[in-house]
């Protein structure tokens, strides 16, 4: 025979209806309530002990506190949804209450689970640069969705396949509500698939003035941390949309590339004559190229008889010509230039700004400032050198070249 409690009540301590009732609430709520604190006691002081007795972390991460402490308010919602018909007699709204409760505690419960899962993925080197957090999102967007509709349901008291009929008619809605979360989830699944951007990627971006290391990736925004410390935040489609530049074959590589110009005044252009070339013979670096080159332009003349008493005659080195050979001796003497890279020094279209001379090279050290000094450092010696071979760098006349030139006449 089945006990009833609230039947008891009403006859041994003559209580009235309304009073049992109050009383096995009070109970309900009261049992409910050391359940759970039990329940999370427990929970909360084997489960970490047992999982720290393994070598794996992953048990750890997904049953921590967060997790634990969830499914410790599972169980006391669970017993009120049992006992509750007992109490009341038309407890329609009361256990619509208490299952929306139960929902509720299963989607942190589940939204818990993908942070666990997260934060063990993102741990692991082969998902380190994945875009985890996008799909660990989309997961959670998805339980959202489920547990809202089977709430709307209860509220509205209809099958969840009802209102999942109606979805057709709100698709639009819908669509438009979630449109950078589905624009994310599909730009995430073409850089991941393209292999476009990883997390630690410098990248620079300048539509969003971006210009940094990829720090995390979302289904609706990537953060990418500036150089100077600043973080810029960007839809994840736009990576798909804009151009961006990705820098992560120049750190894969041997070497950063250096591209630089130096313009030279075009009227200090001119043909070596004896003299230039025995002083340009003292410089080591062309020393022995001088010598070669002198023999092969004699012995070309000589067979071609060509009158030599006029430089435009037949071949002949010019200052600039031999400029170029001494920058590239230069950059490959370098111990700061890569070697096995390209090195190149060559002459871009003149113009009214004069004769452009580009350095092409990798130097060795790929980090920024070391990079700068690199740089520096060779664009340094070359503007020094530039006169030794009776060249001149062009440059827009100053205010002081005006007053020297008004004080001279």
């Amino acid at each position: 025979m089945k006990f009833d409690l609230k039947e008891w009540l009403t006859v041994n301590l003559g209580l009235n209806d309304t009073l049992s009732t109050f009383i096995l609430v009070g109970i309900l709520l009261i049992a409910a309530f050391l359940i759970w604190g039990i329940t999370k006691k427990i929970l909360l002081s084997v489960v970490p002990k047992l999982t720290a007795k393994t070598d794996t972390l992953g048990d750890d991460i997904i049953l921590n506190n967060r997790v634990l402490s969830s499914f410790a308010m599972l169980l006391p919602a669970l017993i009120i949804a049992h006992f509750l018909p007992r109490v009341f007699e038309d407890s329609t709204f009361l256990l619509g209450a208490t299952d929306i409760i139960i929902i509720l505690v299963s989607i942190w419960i589940s939204s818990s689970f993908f942070n666990s899962i997260n934060e063990i993925l993102s741990q692991k080197k082969q998902y380190r640069d994945k875009p985890i957090g996008s799909f660990t999102q989309l997961a959670k967007i998805l339980v959202y969705c489920v547990g809202g509709i089977l709430i709307i349901s209860i509220v509205i008291d209809k099958s969840p396949l009802f209102l999942l009929g109606g979805l057709g008619a709100t698709a639009a809605i819908i669509l438009l509500v979630f449109k950078d979360s589905i624009l994310g989830f599909v730009a995430s699944i073409q850089l991941s698939a393209n292999n476009m951007v990883q997390v630690g990627d410098w990248v620079t971006v300048p539509n969003y003035g971006a210009d940094g290391d990829v720090l995390e990736i979302n289904l609706t925004t990537i953060k990418v941390q500036n150089f100077d410390l600043t973080i810029t935040t960007i839809p994840t489609y736009a990576f798909i949309s804009d151009s961006f530049t990705n820098w992560r074959g120049m750190q894969k590589s041997t070497g950063r590339r250096i591209k630089r110009a130096i313009n030279i005044k075009i009227d200090t252009i001119q043909f070596c004559d004896d003299s230039m070339i025995e002083r340009f013979k003292g410089i080591e670096l062309i020393s022995d190229y001088l010598t070669q080159r002198i023999t092969e332009i004699k012995e070309y003349n000589t067979k071609n008889k060509v009158d030599t008493g006029t430089l435009v005659n037949g071949r002949n080195m010019t200052n600039i010509g031999v400029f170029k050979v001494y920058i590239e001796k230069y950059l490959e003497a370098s111990p700061n230039i890569n070697e096995k890279m390209m090195i190149m020094v060559r002459q871009l279209p003149s113009s009214e700004v004069g004769l452009p001379l580009e350095i092409y090279a990798f130097s060795k050290d790929k980090n920024w400032k070391g990079y700068e000094n690199i740089m520096s450092d060779i664009f340094d010696h070359i503007l020094a050198v530039v006169p030794k071979f009776d060249l001149q760098i062009f440059e827009n006349p100053a205010g002081s070249d005006f007053k020297n030139l008004i004080k001279n006449r």
